[in-house]
């Protein structure tokens, strides 16, 4: 279950054999639990935030459609590396097609840039929502929601395309073995025979240029809100306004910190950080925030509590009539 192919090498030179974690082979099963885990409770939190923005018309506001819309990607970017993660944990069934790795390389970076672009939309939001409270509804209207919705995916389009291309036009003649759970950029291009440089340093490059201006506009919106609630009079109205922002500082933390530490460790700590050390926050990296996402939204936003408290509440009453 835990070993590698004697003939890994001389299958067809279309086919990668994904590892799993380097290192880390005697712990597959254990991981493997706990990444279906991990994996349900994303799908069910995540379902279940759609359904309730989806049903509850007076969660229709830009805020909650930004955050239908971070749900919906939080499962796609789960569902494209999960299932074979676990596949190779449980049964050491690592092999991949080329066109299917380079697809799930395309997910994940496209799914990224959406995921750091709607938590920008969404620290715009709270910005008019706290600084310019009167003129909301006038600036976020729907036909800019849409424009924004539109910009995030064409940017992630423009910036990650090149990026896949780039590396599945190169030459691969040697091993298929990628030392990783799943098609990261970096484990496959180091499979390459030609110089895989150009195309990891436009990763990095584009990464940074992505996650650095979201980062740079989000905390000036972050700024100007700490400036305005510090200038309100009531004590109260302070709590209220910071309790707001809370769950979307909690979710930035969890999705920015792990993601910057997984790229520049990769790319400037891989001779002194440990190889299965670098897979396993890279497979984090991954996996933790669409789980963590709903349940931080539910637990801290009291609208989507009481609205899901209610839903499932109806629904259990309702199998309730049904079965009596």
């Amino acid at each position: 279950m835990l070993g590698i192919p004697n003939n890994h090498t001389m299958e067809n030179p279309d086919t990668f054999f994904l590892v799993g974690i380097p290192g880390l082979q005697s712990s597959h099963l254990w991981l493997a639990i706990s990444l279906s885990a991990m994996y349900v409770i994303s799908l069910l939190g995540n379902i279940l935030i759609m359904t309730v923005i989806w049903m509850d018309f007076t969660l229709q506001e830009p805020m909650y459609c930004f955050l239908y819309i971070l749900a919906a990607v939080d499962i796609v970017m789960a569902s494209s590396v999960v299932p074979k993660m676990v596949s190779i944990f449980f049964s050491g069934d690592g092999s991949i097609s080329f066109s299917a790795c380079f697809t799930q390389m395309y997910i994940v970076h496209a799914a990224t840039s959406v995921e750091t672009g709607l938590l920008l939309a969404m620290a715009f939001d709270r910005y008019i929502a706290i600084c310019k409270p009167l003129h909301y509804k006038r600036i976020l209207t729907p036909q800019l929601m849409l424009v924004m919705s539109v910009a995030i995916t064409v940017r992630a389009v423009i910036f990650m395309t090149p990026l896949s291309w780039m590396l599945s036009h190169l030459p691969f003649c040697g091993s298929n073995v990628v030392l990783h759970s799943y098609c990261e950029h970096i484990a496959v291009a180091k499979l390459s025979c030609a110089d895989p440089m150009p195309s990891s340093l436009y990763s990095v490059i584009g990464s940074s240029i992505i996650v650095g201006s979201d980062v740079a506009f989000i905390a000036a919106s972050y700024h100007l809100i700490l400036q305005a609630v510090c200038g309100l009079a009531s004590k109260n109205a302070q709590l209220k306004a910071l309790s707001t922002c809370g769950s979307h500082v909690g979710v930035m933390a969890l999705y920015y910190l792990p993601g910057m530490a997984s790229i520049y460790v990769a790319w400037l700590g891989k001779d002194t950080v440990p190889l299965h050390t670098q897979v396993l926050l890279a497979d984090l990296y991954l996996v933790i925030p669409p789980t963590l996402n709903p349940i931080i939204y539910g637990l801290r936003t009291k609208q989507i509590r009481k609205r899901t408290w209610s839903l499932l509440m109806y629904c259990f009453l309702d199998h309730s009539k049904l079965g009596s």
